[in-house]
């Protein structure tokens, strides 16, 4: 414990002095974001499945995957491997797409003069080959190869698999809206990419992104219950409502077609849009992505008949950009000691690369329709916005208070051991002997070395909410990387590498980077608790039972939130997203907010105790995690 103490005390002196001696700006710091862009679609290279090109660089990887779909009677050969292991998931592969494509519509002048759009559109392509042989017919879209169960028995390379390649679809019988949506919209968004270049397959895009469209709103129903493998690892907690919204507005600028504009209009109170304020944007909940691009036509007079609703989005949008610039009404997104947004405990560098976009376009909407938010606390310069989503992406690549680079292959302290199959095992093509299910982990997981392959352009799941890292294999929550976690940065890399007179250059850094301390692992006597790659406070909660009534499905779960530590909970905040009915047992912070916090009758959690809550509404499970609490 001394130790640990001792060295986040050096780490921390060693950072100041750097910080003193640059200006005593985090914005000081010179950081070559043209080189963390060529690093990321090395990452994507990396991800690859099926036959590799001649031109792969990441050469320590093989052909994969390439009976993918053969017992479905259909070609899946392709695709990426979202994250560390070897399973092809269709909902987080799109979304992969759909922010490559929104990247290069945001930032193409700015890839092309860095030497990357050729970068960008083969790794759009590599997607978009994919999903095209995933959607064989108008209403059948497969979303899954492989079975998450029996990947994750085995730890093995991609090029040794003998795990399951089972492929699951949906069709209209088993419906999915979300899986189609975001496939529909990663269509759509890819056929701009590729207009000026490729006319014919920006056309076979479009085509198949409105027959998906058709297929997600005409048979409605969320793809985990379709297919129930994927819920386990990508469960659809925000439902398909998003997704629906997401489409529409992507095929509307695609296709230039009034009636997906329309379609944003009419459905905006009922499917969420003008009605749902996040704090959060990811492969999973839309809402905030859908809001801004609304935005976009308000702010350049192109809402026409409709803007007085895309207003309302446009309001819902800002409740995001305020939040992340601490200016909110409500809720404001929390950060860790070191200036890190804060969402959830698994992997929550997603939700950090994709504020750092939306925060980088959003500044960019603004100032060059020469307006400003006007739904925030007090006035906002445009320049907060950028400065903001900066200084994430600096923080990612190692200025922050632990000196530590998050992006593999940046900078000189980066994680060395990441929860990933390829990368941990000898290369397939240095030793090509077959490695099996179980010889993979007792010979390559277990072991405390570096991985003998530099996954490079990696973005891991990132730090706790007390800013402490963990490089272990075996510390998954962070060490795991993800497609979705990079392709956000892709364009915000290019943006700010290039600068340029309409995107507002001055990034100054307004607040000074904290010591990497925080309340939630400080205990009594000024001990800090010992590291975990587990919450010692965690939500369960369950189905406990269902009933229909008046034409409309109702379901009741029970849950609770409970203290696995041995220390005492207070200042307890519980985060509920997807609610759409009364909650019992916790007590909501604001009126108007997701925010809930201990019952009224209680002041804290004592080691190993619960607290029980029970909701009712309309939908399926509610999304609800801890955000934040104290360990005393």
């Amino acid at each position: 414990m001394a130790s640990m103490s001792l060295r986040h005390t050096l780490q921390w002196a060693v950072f100041c002095l750097a910080m003193i001696g640059a200006g005593s700006h985090v914005g000081a710091v010179t950081l070559d974001y043209g080189d963390a862009l060529r690093k990321s679609f090395l990452f994507l290279e990396a991800q690859r499945s099926g036959k590799l090109p001649n031109n792969q660089r990441v050469d320590w990887r093989g052909d994969s995957g390439l009976s993918d779909g053969k017992s479905a009677g259909v070609d899946l050969v392709g695709g990426y491997y979202d994250a560390g292991d070897n399973v092809k998931f269709g909902l987080p592969l799109a979304f992969t797409v759909t922010m490559l494509s929104w990247s290069v519509l945001e930032y193409r002048s700015q890839l092309e003069s860095q030497g990357q759009l050729e970068y960008s559109l083969d790794a759009i392509k590599w997607g978009t080959d994919y999903l095209i042989k995933a959607h064989p017919e108008p209403n059948v879209l497969y979303g899954e190869v492989g079975d998450g169960d029996s990947d994750h028995f085995c730890w093995q390379r991609p090029e040794d698999m003998t795990t399951s390649r089972q492929a699951y679809a949906i069709t209209p019988e088993r419906p999915g809206s979300d899986l189609a949506g975001e496939t529909a919209a990663a269509m759509a968004a890819a056929s701009m990419t590729f207009r000026s270049t490729d006319p014919s397959y920006a056309d076979e895009l479009l085509l198949h992104s409105r027959q998906l469209f058709s297929f997600a709103d005409t048979h409605r129903g969320k793809y985990d219950s379709s297919i129930p493998l994927a819920k386990k690892y990508y469960q659809s907690t925000s439902g398909y409502d998003d997704e629906l919204l997401w489409a529409a507005m992507w095929l509307y600028e695609a296709s230039g077609e009034e009636g997906y504009l329309k379609y944003v209009a009419d459905n905006a109170d009922q499917l969420g849009g003008t009605g749902w304020a996040m704090d959060q944007f990811s492969w999973d909940n839309k809402y905030a992505g859908v809001q801004l691009k609304v935005t976009k036509l308000v702010l350049n007079g192109k809402a026409g008949e409709h803007t007085s609703t895309f207003q309302r989005y446009q309001a819902k949008a800002e409740y995001y950009l305020c939040a992340a610039i601490h200016k909110n009404h409500g809720i404001q997104m929390p950060k860790t000691p070191g200036g890190m947004y804060w969402i959830y405990y698994w992997n929550n560098m997603q939700y950090v690369t994709t504020a750092a976009f939306l925060l980088t376009i959003g500044h960019d909407y603004y100032s060059s329709a020469g307006l400003q938010l006007t739904h925030c606390t007090s006035p906002v310069d445009n320049a907060e916005l950028l400065a903001a989503g900066k200084a994430q992406v600096d923080y990612i690549l190692g200025n922050n208070n632990r000196g530590q680079s998050y992006l593999v292959g940046f900078g000189e302290n980066y994680p060395q051991r990441v929860h990933h199959r390829a990368a941990s095992m000898v290369a397939f093509k240095k030793n090509s002997g077959f490695i099996g299910c179980k010889d993979g982990y007792a010979n390559w997981y277990k072991v405390g070395t570096p991985n003998p392959n530099l996954l490079v352009g990696a973005v891991v799941g990132g730090p706790d909410q007390n800013d402490d890292f963990i490089d272990q294999r075996d510390a998954y929550l962070m060490t795991e990387p993800a497609i979705y976690n990079t392709a956000p940065l892709v364009g915000v890399f290019a943006r700010l590498q290039a600068g340029g007179s309409t995107q507002n250059t001055d990034l100054k850094q307004s607040a000074v980077v904290r010591p990497a301390t925080h309340q939630s692992q400080v205990l009594s006597g000024g001990t800090r608790a010992p590291k975990t790659a587990f919450p010692p406070v965690r939500v369960v909660q369950r189905l406990q039972e269902e009933w229909s009534y008046g034409g409309q499905h109702y379901y009741k779960y029970a849950g609770s939130v409970e203290n696995l530590s041995k220390h005492t909970v207070s200042s307890l905040t519980v985060v509920v997203h997807r609610l759409y009915g009364p909650l019992w047992g916790l007590t909501p912070q604001h009126t108007n907010g997701n925010f809930y916090t201990f019952p009224a009758t209680t002041k804290a959690l004592a080691p190993l105790q619960k607290i029980d809550f029970t909701y009712i509404h309309h939908s399926e499970e509610a999304q609800i995690f801890v955000g934040k609490y104290t360990l005393v």
